[in-house]
C-alpha cells in the first residue's frame, strides 16, 4: 500500500506521535520513511555575520540530532530510513519533499512546536492537508 512515507518532524509531542504511526505503517508494508526537518529561515532570515546565523545553526544541529536518532531507532527496527534538512518555509518544504522522494503517504503532527491553542490544527499542517498531493495522516 505504501512505498514511501514522508514524516516531516519539530520535535513537538505531536510530531513525535507522527513518527511512531511512521514507524509503525513502514514495518506493517514494508515501506522506507523519509524524516525531514525544516529550518524556519523566514522567521530569522537567511544567515549572514549575524546573531541569526548562530540561531539557524543551532536550529540545525538539533534537527540533525534528531533525525540521526529517528534514524538509529528505524534502523534498529529494520526499517529503512533517510532524512533531509531544509530551509525554508515548512508546508513548502514538505510539498517539495514529498515530490522529490515519491511519497505514498504524509505522516505529520496535528501542531507543531510554536502552536499555543489546545486542540486545534496548527497552520502547517493544516495547508499541508489542504494542498498535498499524496494522503495525509495527522497525529
Amino acid at each position: 500500500m505504501y512505498d514511501t512515507i514522508l514524516v516531516p518532524t519539530d520535535g513537538s509531542d505531536p510530531a513525535n506521535r507522527a513518527i511512531e504511526h511512521a514507524l509503525t505503517l513502514a514495518d506493517r508494508y514494508g515501506a522506507t520513511v523519509h524524516a525531514l526537518y525544516c529550518v524556519e529561515t523566514h522567521r530569522y532570515g537567511e544567515p549572514a555575520l549575524s546573531s541569526s546565523a548562530i540561531v539557524l545553526n543551532q536550529l540545525e544541529e538539533r534537527g540533525q540530532a534528531m533525525l540521526e536518532g529517528l534514524a538509529d531507532r528505524a534502523e534498529n527496527d529494520g526499517i529503512d530510513v533517510s532524512w533531509t534538512i531544509c530551509h525554508g518555509r515548512p508546508w513548502e518544504e514538505i510539498h517539495d519533499c514529498a515530490d522529490e522522494v515519491d511519497a505514498d503517504l504524509i505522516v505529520i503532527g496535528y501542531q507543531g512546536q510554536s502552536h499555543s491553542r489546545d486542540h486545534k490544527i496548527g497552520s502547517v499542517a493544516e495547508r499541508v492537508v489542504r494542498t498535498a498531493d499524496v494522503p495525509v495522516l495527522t497525529a
